[in-house]
C-alpha cells in the first residue's frame, strides 16, 4: 500500500513513454485527477494513450508547454529538460515537480525494501546487473530495477515482497529526486555528457552526486576518478556512513581492489588495516576488461555493504552475463577476434573499451553530441593498426587521427544506408592480422543510421557473421 496521499490533488504528468504511463496510472491509483501532457501527437502517442484514457486521465497531446490550470503537482519522465516551459510556469505558479522516481520513493510503504543505488556517466546497467546477480546468490529476493527498464513505480506497487532492490539512476532522473535516500551507493566515473541537457560539467556532476545524499551505510567511490570522492566528501549523510574505494590495484584500507587476479575486500573485514578477504578472481567476471571489473568491484562493494557473504559475491559473479552490445565477442575469422561494443557511445566508454585490447581496428563514428575526439586517440593510438569510419560525424574523428595519429590507416566510408556496416566490416576485416581485435566502439551515438545502438550492433553482428560464411 503507498504512503503516498494525493486524493483529489490535480497532478499533471510530462510525457508518455516508459515511465510516464506507468506513473500516470499509479496516480489514478491513488485518487489523483492526472492530466498527460505530450509534445508529440503521433500514432505511437495515441496508442499510448487510450488505455489512460479509459481509466479517466486525460491525455493532452500536441502541447507540452501549457500548464494545465489549477495544477498541484508536476511528475516529469526523465527526458524533459528543466529548462522547459512546462517547468518555468510551474515555478511561477510556485508548483513542485517530481521525477518518476522521486514518485516511486514517496510512494513506497513503511516495509519497503532498501535501495542500493548506481550511477556513473558508462557501466551503470551492468553495475546494476552484476550486483543484482550477487544479491540473488545470497538468497535475497531483489530485482534490477531503475533506469534499467523496469520502472520503479510498478516495483513499489508490486506484490513482490523484495528485500532489498539494485537501482539504476540517470542523471536526469537524479535531477528530479531530491528525497531519494538509498542504504549505500555509488557513482562509478564522471566525464563529460548529456552537458545540453544539464547546462554544464558542474551541475551534471552536482546531480549524479545527489545519489550520495543520505546514505546510510556506504558511499562507494572510483579512486582512480577523483571527482567521484569529491561528491562523497560533499554529501550530507547519516553519521556513521562510511566512504569505500574501489581500485583496479592493491586496495588500501577500506577499499576493494585486485590483487594478484584476485577481487579483494579491505572495507568490509574484522582489521581493514591488517587483513583483506577474497571475493572472487578476474577469470570470474565476464568479460575480464578493466571497466567491467570495476564495474565488478562497485556492485561487489555494495552488496558488502548490506551484509552479503563472499562466497556469494563470487556466485553471482560467475552467474552474470552481460547484455548484448557491450563488448560481446560476436566471432573469431582468420584468428581476428570480432568484437561489438556499440554501447560505447561517448568517449569514456570508447576508451575504456580501446584499453581492453592490444592490437585494434577500430569501427568508429555516427553522431558526436558536441564530442571531442583528441584526447582519446591520444590516449589509444598506440593500439591503432586501423580505424574505419561512418556516420554522419566521422569527419571529426578522421581529423583526430590525422593529428595524433598520423600513421594509422584509415577508411573513411561516406554512405548512410543499410549496407554501410557490412563494408566497414569488410573493411576491417582487409587491415585486420591475425591476433588483432576488430572492434566496434562507436564513440557516437547512432540515430544518424540506425533507430538506436542495438540495432547498430545487430548490423554488425549480421556482417561479421555473413563474413564467416564466406570464409568458411
Amino acid at each position: 500500500m503507498s504512503a503516498l496521499d494525493l486524493a483529489g490533488q490535480q497532478v499533471t504528468v510530462a510525457g508518455l513513454g516508459v515511465s510516464g504511463v506507468p506513473a500516470a496510472r499509479a496516480l489514478a491509483g491513488l485518487g489523483a485527477v492526472v492530466t498527460v501532457v505530450n509534445g508529440s501527437d503521433g500514432e505511437r502517442e495515441r496508442a499510448q494513450a487510450a488505455p489512460l484514457e479509459e481509466l479517466g486521465i486525460t491525455v493532452r497531446l500536441g502541447d507540452g508547454d501549457t500548464l494545465p490550470e489549477g495544477t498541484d503537482l508536476v511528475v516529469t519522465t526523465p527526458g524533459w529538460k528543466p529548462t522547459s516551459p512546462l517547468f518555468q510556469a510551474a515555478e511561477a505558479a510556485g508548483v513542485p515537480v517530481w521525477g518518476d522516481v522521486e514518485l516511486a520513493w514517496r510512494m513506497r510503504g513503511p516495509d519497503a525494501p532498501p535501495w542500493l543505488a548506481v550511477t556513473g556517466t558508462n557501466g551503470k546497467t551492468t553495475t546494476v546487473r552484476m550486483l543484482a546477480a550477487i544479491l540473488e546468490a545470497e538468497g535475497l529476493r531483489t530485482a534490477a530495477v531503475g533506469n534499467i527498464g523496469v520502472p520503479l513505480v510498478d516495483v513499489v506497487l508490486s506484490d513482490e515482497p523484495y528485500d532489498v532492490l539494485a537501482v539504476e539512476l540517470s542523471s536526469y532522473q537524479l535531477h528530479w529526486a531530491p528525497s531519494v535516500r538509498a542504504h549505500s551507493a555509488t557513482v562509478l566515473n564522471l566525464a563529460p555528457d548529456h552537458l545540453d541537457w544539464h547546462g554544464s560539467m558542474e551541475a551534471y556532476a552536482a546531480d549524479k552526486g545527489r545519489i550520495y545524499e543520505g546514505n546510510t551505510v556506504a558511499c562507494v567511490y572510483n579512486v582512480a576518478d577523483k571527482a567521484t570522492e569529491d561528491l562523497v566528501r560533499e554529501a550530507d549523510v547519516e553519521e556513521g556512513c562510511r566512504a569505500i574505494g574501489f581500485t583496479l590495484g592493491t586496495p588500501g584500507p577500506s577499499q576493494l581492489g585486485v590483487v594478484e587476479g584476485i577481487l579483494v575486500d579491505r572495507a568490509f573485514v574484522e582489521n581493514r588495516h591488517k587483513q583483506a578477504q577474497e571475493l572472487a578472481e578476474v577469470s570470474d567476471v565476464t568479460p575480464a576488461a578493466p571497466h567491467n571489473i570495476a564495474n565488478a568491484l562497485a556492485a561487489a562493494a555494495l552488496a558488502r555493504a548490506f551484509g552479503v557473504r563472499p562466497q556469494s559475491v563470487r556466485d553471482g559473479l560467475r552467474a552474470f552475463h552481460p547484455d548484448a552490445h557491450r563488448i560481446e565477442h560476436v566471432a573469431d575469422i582468420a584468428g581476428v577476434a570480432y568484437v561489438d561494443d556499440s554501447k560505447a557511445t561517448n568517449t569514456h566508454a570508447t576508451e575504456a573499451s580501446l584499453a581492453a585490447y592490444e592490437h585494434i581496428v577500430w569501427i568508429a563514428g555516427g553522431l558526436a553530441k558536441g564530442a571531442t575526439f583528441d584526447e582519446l586517440v591520444q590516449k589509444s593510438a598506440g593500439r591503432l593498426r586501423g580505424a574505419v569510419l561512418i556516420g554522419a560525424d566521422r569527419g571529426l574523428i578522421r581529423e583526430a587521427l590525422a593529428r595524433h595519429a598520423p600513421d594509422v590507416p584509415v577508411v573513411d566510408l561516406d554512405r548512410t544506408d543499410t549496407g554501410a556496416m557490412s563494408e566497414a566490416v569488410r573493411e576491417a576485416a582487409r587491415l585486420a592480422r591475425p591476433g588483432d581485435t576488430v572492434l566496434l566502439a562507436p564513440a557516437c551515438a547512432s540515430m544518424d543510421m540506425y533507430l538506436n545502438y542495438n540495432k547498430r550492433g545487430e548490423a554488425f553482428a549480421d556482417a561479421v557473421r555473413t563474413l564467416a560464411a564466406q570464409e568458411q
